[in-house]
């Protein structure tokens, strides 16, 4: 008979990163057994109450770095595994089977240090190491990784840079931040799943305030080509030029031979697929929504003023995932097979033909950089998000809105002031 462990597990699978929860697992063990509460002042104490001492935050502190480093060990022999060709050797592979490639060490017990400087996370009692404490400090750990060697950084568009649906602003604090980075020789590209063929003004309505920033910060010609947009994920790149509009590239500059060979026969068939699945989701959830196709995506967008639930746009996700699966393994689906996208866009749920992994291999071909020196950031790295893909082909800061981004950009900075300082 299936536990209800393992129904609950197989239903939230798409809610959880198997990393992070298992060094939080792991973490759990000095926080259950050392960081009991310090009793009330007056209260009655026995012998084995004696964690009342001035000394206790510095041990957990020790604890904890002596559990991360344990991690970081394991890391490294993964990356050794891996150089080898036997990554389903490693320790941490066995530990947690989906564990993708580290494109760099992580020096995790260092980030720590500096997150529990700034947040007191061993001095906290009743609240364990959490979900997010643990991302931002992997995030610190990749940022100190990279920094030295840093050439092409990359950002999703929602709830990245701006606000979901809305456009980049002048006035945010992430202009400054950008220009910063092109300043340091460093590639930035946006990649967003915002899919306007060929039409550069759509793209420099939604950065328009990026753009005016570059333009009242008169970055000369040389900086400016540095910045790109490559949009639907991977199928329309344009370029910054020196009076700060976006210059379309065509794609026979850009996309290798396979990418140029995709029919629009093969394309439609997937959307063609996708489109009714969707359909086939409203319908059942009787969803207030409009199916949107494009020429390389489809879509469900809420009328105006509706909101539709995260769970509902998972299911929609989800459920698409799985009959373009089914349909791509069958015979008449292998003809038409592709790499595809469906992601739940915060207030929609897209499918599109391509994704953000094969959009970071473009960047890097047509740029000169190694995952090792490539940085993705972006808030949607759950299964059913497209920043997910990202992680096999670079390094990944993970945030869940623009003010973390300014938090990540404002230390990667500060590493790179100290990289270029002599």
């Amino acid at each position: 008979m299936t536990s209800m462990y393992t129904i609950n597990y197989a239903l939230r699978a798409h809610k959880r990163d198997p990393f992070i929860e298992f060094i939080k697992g792991m973490l759990m063990t000095p926080f259950v057994l050392h960081a009991k509460p310090i009793p009330p002042k007056g209260a009655s104490t026995d012998k084995d109450d004696i964690n009342v001492e001035e000394n206790l935050m510095d041990a957990n502190v020790s604890r904890y770095c002596d559990i991360l480093t344990s991690i970081e060990q394991l890391i490294n022999e993964h990356r050794r595994k891996e150089s080898k060709g036997v990554a389903e050797q490693s320790r941490l592979k066995r530990l947690v089977p989906s564990v993708s490639t580290f494109h760099t060490e992580l020096p995790l017990r260092k980030s720590f240090l500096l997150a529990n400087a700034k947040h007191s996370i061993a001095a906290r009692r009743f609240v364990p190491p959490s979900f997010n404490d643990i991302r931002r400090i992997l995030n610190t750990a990749q940022i100190i990784a990279i920094a030295p060697k840093l050439k092409l950084i990359t950002f999703d568009g929602d709830m990245t840079l701006y606000d979901d649906g809305k456009d980049f602003e002048q006035d945010s604090a992430l202009v400054n931040l950008l220009v910063k980075l092109l300043e340091f020789d460093l590639n930035v590209c946006v990649v967003t799943a915002a899919g306007y063929p060929g039409d550069a003004q759509r793209y420099e309505q939604r950065l328009s305030g990026l753009l005016k920033g570059f333009e009242s910060a008169r970055l000369p010609k040389k900086i400016c080509e540095r910045f790109y947009v490559l949009g639907g994920e991977c199928n329309y790149l344009f370029q910054c030029q020196e009076n700060y509009h976006l210059k379309y590239i065509p794609e026979s500059e850009y996309q290798p031979e396979d990418m140029l060979s995709w029919g629009e026969h093969q394309i439609n068939a997937i959307l063609d697929v996708a489109q009714e699945t969707l359909q086939r989701c409203v319908d059942d959830m009787k969803l207030p929504c409009t199916i949107l196709r494009k020429s390389k995506a489809v879509g469900i967008v809420p009328q105006p003023n509706v909101r539709i639930f995260r769970e509902q746009l998972d299911e929609c996700v989800l459920s698409t995932q799985h009959y373009l699966v089914s349909y791509l393994q069958s015979p008449l689906g292998k003809q038409h097979s592709l790499p595809f996208c469906a992601f739940n866009g915060g207030h929609d749920a897209w499918v599109d033909i391509g994704n953000k992994l094969i959009g970071v291999q473009i960047l890097q071909n047509f740029l000169g950089a190694t995952p090792a020196e490539t940085l993705h950031v972006g808030d949607q790295f759950l299964s059913t998000g497209n920043d997910f893909a990202t992680r096999s082909q670079c390094c990944t800061l993970w945030i869940i809105n623009p003010v973390e981004t300014q938090t990540v950009l404002i230390e990667l900075v500060s590493e790179l002031d100290e990289k270029k300082t002599p």
